[in-house]
């Protein structure tokens, strides 16, 4: 990172690295998710409110981490924080079955065909999990495909070439590896030689239609169709990971606008209207595989479920969210696609040809370009990129110019932000290359 920018970030979060000693005392790495730690230190926040997050050292930030980009309307939208008081005075968590949760799912499943019946989690790696193991039951297959640089969360199922070197095991402690084959992004016709040699028992093919963490970058249209026609013809479930995708460009998901005819789909982050969630939906000649009034033990998949599932917190603040999304109608997504597209273009032209900035509708992400990348269409390209000048980049931001971008990772428009938002992301790009270039 460039000195000078450090220096200023450690003058101005003095009280942000003294809590974060404590926290490192108390918690592994001092953080709950690995993303969240950079260098020198995080810094610690107190409080957020609409496309801010302030820090315990009163430094105020403009957001596009955005809560891993669940928060389309931005910090404690008005509807949503409303509503959720009004059920804390009815209870938070009641262990039974609340009109709270049918809501939502009536909404979701006018919004995603697909979602003919709904299971709730309490996080998107939950949703994956037993988006799996179902589709483990129904096919009687173990193995299941996913994508070179797809992450769907934590789950040991698919904890597998997440990051450069994909060859790499990703963790200890795994024991589902062997049955996990990875396939190359966009690259349709590796895809298929390497699903051929494993198609007899390959239960799943999992997918996110823009890869989040591996650089956001959106998958072809060709290449899903290409995939789903696949899984049609050898009885494989074609999954549809849409956790950051869901309702993040339109009211609904990707897949309605390329055609596409998934089995099952996952949900989480701006369905729960900030939050914990997860959704595994399906139609339900496959989701029936979950009761436990039709199947036995031996033959039917344990799904969703835990303390917290579908608690009526999380079901108001849902179900809030997308109302308010669906009457602002048109205009909102409209506005958040028309910022992303402005944006890459900007970033793209100011850097001359020396970046590629990927993503699709609100979300962006800047690719450093290295000698030996030209082209960003799947997440080897992204990772041969320069990623510490990627770092670099994104501290300068937090560190001058009161800008939040999680080091490395894309950013994401709400309907808080504006036009002189990017204006100011133009005005600190342009600092960065000035010192960048002495």
């Amino acid at each position: 990172m460039i000195k000078n920018d450090l220096k200023s970030y450690k003058i101005k979060t003095k009280k942000s690295a003294e809590l974060f000693k404590k926290s490192k005392k108390l918690h592994v790495n001092g953080v709950h998710h690995n993303i969240r730690f950079f260098e020198p230190y995080p810094f610690i926040t107190k409080s957020s409110s609409g496309k801010f997050l302030i820090d315990v050292d009163s430094n105020k930030y403009v957001d596009y981490w955005m809560g891993h980009w669940s928060l389309i309307l931005g910090h404690s939208p008005k509807n949503v924080r409303t509503n959720v008081r009004m059920q804390l005075d009815n209870g938070w968590i009641h262990g039974t079955v609340s009109k709270n949760s049918i809501d939502l799912s009536e909404k979701i499943s006018k919004a995603v065909p697909v979602a003919e019946k709904i299971r709730y989690a309490s996080t998107g790696t939950e949703a994956t999990m037993y988006a799996v193991r179902l589709a483990r039951t129904i096919t009687k297959r173990k193995t299941i495909a996913k994508i070179d640089g797809g992450w769907h969360g934590y789950t040991t199922d698919l904890l597998k070439t997440i990051n450069w070197p994909f060859h790499k095991s990703e963790s200890s402690g795994l024991t589902d590896e062997k049955h996990i084959i990875s396939l190359p992004y966009n690259n349709l016709e590796k895809s298929v030689k390497i699903l051929k040699t494993k198609k007899n028992d390959l239960a799943a093919i999992i997918i996110e239609p823009v890869l989040g963490g591996g650089g956001c970058i959106p998958a072809t249209r060709e290449y899903l169709l290409g995939i789903q026609e696949f899984c049609h013809k050898n009885n494989i479930l074609f999954i549809l990971d849409e956790i950051v995708t869901g309702f993040r460009f339109r009211f609904g998901c990707l897949y309605n606008t390329m055609k596409l005819d998934p089995d099952l789909v996952t949900l989480g982050k701006i369905v729960g209207g900030g939050f914990p969630i997860g959704v595994i939906c399906g139609k339900n000649e496959l989701m029936k595989y979950a009761s436990t009034s039709i199947f036995s033990k031996t033959d039917r998949a344990y799904i969703g479920g835990g303390t917290f599932s579908a608690n009526p917190l999380t079901m108001m603040a849902g179900s809030t969210m997308l109302t308010t999304i669906k009457n602002k109608g048109n205009l909102l997504y409209k506005k958040l696609n028309s910022f992303g597209i402005e944006t890459r273009k900007m970033l793209d032209k100011k850097f001359g040809g020396s970046v590629i900035t990927t993503g699709i509708g609100s979300l962006f992400l800047t690719h450093f370009l290295s000698d030996s990348t030209y082209e960003i269409n799947n997440a080897a390209d992204a990772a041969k990129c320069n990623i510490k000048k990627l770092h670099d980049y994104h501290f300068h931001m937090i560190a001058k110019d009161g800008i939040f971008f999680l080091p490395g990772k894309l950013g994401a428009f709400s309907d808080v932000h504006t036009k002189s938002d990017i204006a100011n992301l133009a005005k600190s790009t342009d600092e960065f290359l000035t010192k960048f270039k002495k």
